[in-house]
């Protein structure tokens, strides 16, 4: 049986594509980074839309190189063979968008990390694990690199796995062109015919644009071309046709391009072209190695295609089943897919990284309560930046390097201890109110534009505290949504998450009904919170008013988090228990149940570092042990209840 569906193998490299749409590489301000590398793409794309994939490639043993690895590990995909180079970098490529034609780009490849794979880093054990191998053109360019490819190859026919070829031409990186000639796609070359001509025998399936056919035929007529190939080669050659589809051709060649197998077509604004051809590829294997029709095949490659194009960047711009599965039966609302509300919510909300089934969060975010104690104490509030530290190293002793911990930390008091926890096994979440604000205003740092999000690693989630009354007076609420408004759009603008914590009862009475009006609210004024962080309600009937209003409209939410509001701790059990019983709960976020006692007497002198430190770890192992007796138990009633 095996284990992977299908293993790429060849280029991988870090993308830094060019935030700024419509104008030369040169003038270009600031980059977003990607994975890149056409069968690093391919791998991401088909393991978006559900299959096993895997890649084998050489990275640097540096920053980059651990990028690419971290990042092929969070979107699913085998690193088992992905080698790393102790002596080479990882390769760079910067990118551009100039206009619907012109789309430049540098590689950054001398002597780089994958250009040095072998046949050492070959390894049988890895290829008889997948049903097919995917191959590269740019692999086949270099004797190095080429023998490690041809030994894959043997080695995928000998234990009866597919083959497959994305010829993936790039006249600059077969040596025919300069540096500064990356979008070039196309330039005649006897020689690169020749080679590539000498090992097409070994494929089952061959795609490529009409130029990249003209280079393995060796004549810039598209159907001699074909022709050629099909002499050297018995593969289904897939020809990509860009606006006018693809057209897949099994046995002779008609004496007509319009004659091979054709799927479904998608009209769409063209936007950026880097990429479209490797998360085509993604679909087309998605549909080959289910066994699809060809005709099925390529509408589903042709509507990746269309996401790659529609969208920023190459990896991320690439679609999950289920935002894949929606395209196909709804459309869209517009040609430029990124524009279409609906389909980008499904974009991000099915492809975030990570997973969090339960939640214990240590939250330390507070600000004016610290400096309150501070003032009682009769202490400078500067001390509050080392008391947060402690707060971390507790946080750090109970989740011990288990998933499924976190914290709340700011950045105004606690820039120490939050700048620590970074690269921590510890989920992060960063408040963005001003404490205790109505009508809610946000922390300077963030500035008018929200221009501050910019500035916050990718891994902290934007945190955001609303005294949110349903029935507050329409001035005050119209002002509330407009921030949160603001402040969601800037999240999403910045790939950062965004937990939504809603106070209500601090400004009215509530019922069972309350907090699922504030929910249907803000999904009505388009705020999809990834995380929630709610009151702990006192009934079952409020917590299902709350799981049906949420899951009614994104069935992809991370889940809710219960705040504490510094209940005692028997009060707080006793919530744990009545949440735990709804899946869509995943855990707790408690801070001054945690920290209150220890930071007062910390402040006041009579405990020390490593006493405040043990009070606090206590307190919190104490709540996480509350939430996960509720979640056994909730969980042990519907079992019973099955019975």
């Amino acid at each position: 049986m095996h284990e992977l569906d299908c293993l790429t193998i060849g280029r991988s490299s870090v993308d830094l594509y060019g935030a700024q749409v419509g104008g030369r590489l040169e003038d270009m301000l600031s980059f977003e980074k990607y994975l890149g590398g056409s069968p690093t793409n391919m791998a991401t794309g088909a393991a978006r839309l559900g299959l096993k994939s895997g890649l084998i490639t050489r990275v640097g043993d540096e920053h980059m190189g651990r990028f690419i690895r971290e990042e092929l590990e969070r979107e699913g995909v085998d690193v088992t063979g992905v080698v790393t180079d102790p002596e080479r970098l990882s390769a760079l490529v910067i990118l551009g968008i100039r206009d619907e034609e012109q789309f430049p780009l540098i590689f950054y490849r001398e002597n780089c990390a994958d250009m040095a794979l072998c046949e050492d880093d070959i390894d049988e054990a890895l290829i008889a694990r997948s049903r097919s191998l995917v191959a590269t053109g740019t692999h086949l360019s270099n004797p190095r690199t080429e023998a490690a490819v041809l030994k894959a190859l043997g080695l995928a026919r000998k234990h009866g796995a597919r083959t497959a070829l994305d010829i993936d031409y790039r006249p600059n990186l077969w040596g025919l062109s300069g540096h500064g000639d990356g979008e070039n796609r196309f330039i005649a070359s006897e020689k690169v015919t020749a080679k590539l001509q000498s090992t097409l025998h070994l494929f089952d399936l061959i795609v490529g644009t009409e130029e990249e056919f003209h280079i393995a035929g060796g004549t810039t007529d598209t159907l001699q071309a074909l022709k050629n190939v099909r002499k050297v080669s018995a593969a289904t050659l897939v020809l990509k046709r860009g606006a006018e589809g693809a057209s897949a051709f099994e046995g002779d060649i008609p004496d007509d391009v319009d004659g091979g197998v054709a799927g479904r077509s998608f009209r769409i604004e063209v936007f950026n072209v880097l990429g479209a051809g490797d998360g085509f590829m993604a679909g087309l294997l998605k549909g080959w190695l289910t066994d699809r029709d060809w005709a099925e095949s390529l509408t589903i490659a042709n509507a990746c295609g269309a996401f790659a194009v529609s969208r920023h960047g190459c990896t991320p711009a690439y679609p999950s089943l289920a935002e894949l599965e929606y395209f196909l039966e709804h459309g869209s609302t517009t040609l430029a897919l990124r524009k279409d509300k609906a389909l980008e919510q499904l974009h991000w909300s099915t492809n975030r990284h990570g997973d969090w089934p339960e939640m214990r969060v240590f939250a330390f975010d507070h600000r004016i309560q610290l400096e309150d104690m501070a003032e009682e104490c009769g202490v400078p509030a500067q001390r509050l930046g080392a008391f947060k530290e402690l707060c971390l190293k507790a946080a750090l002793d109970v989740a011990d390097g288990r998933p499924g911990y976190g914290i709340l930390c700011d950045s105004r008091i606690g820039r120490s201890a939050l700048y620590r926890a970074a690269g921590t096994s510890l989920w992060i979440g960063r408040p963005t109110e001003w404490p205790g604000s109505r009508p809610l205003t946000l922390e300077p740092e963030l500035g008018e534009d929200m221009g501050g999000l910019a500035e916050w690693p990718a891994e902290h989630v934007v945190k955001v505290l609303c005294f949110y009354h349903p029935d507050d007076d329409a001035t005050l609420k119209a002002e509330q949504e407009a921030t949160l408004a603001r402040l969601f759009a800037a999240a999403r603008r910045n790939r950062l998450e965004f937990l939504m914590e809603i106070v209500s009862s601090k400004h009215g009475e509530t019922d069972e009904m309350s907090a699922a009006r504030v929910i249907e609210r803000l999904y009505e004024i388009g705020i999809y919170p990834d995380w929630w962080k709610l009151e702990p309600l006192t009934t079952e009937a409020a917590w299902a008013n709350v799981c049906a209003a949420i899951e009614g409209h994104d069935r992809h939410t991370r889940g809710i988090v219960v705040l504490g509001l510094d209940a005692p701790e028997e009060e707080l059990a006793a919530s744990f228990a009545e949440a735990a019983r709804f899946p869509l709960i995943k855990g707790f976020a408690v801070g001054r149940s945690i920290f209150a006692d220890a930071a007062r007497a910390w402040l006041s002198g009579t405990i020390s570092d490593d006493e405040a430190v043990a009070e606090m770890t206590e307190k919190y192992r104490s709540f996480c042990r509350y939430w996960d007796e509720a979640r056994l138990a909730a969980t042990q009633h519907e079992k019973d209840e099955a019975f």
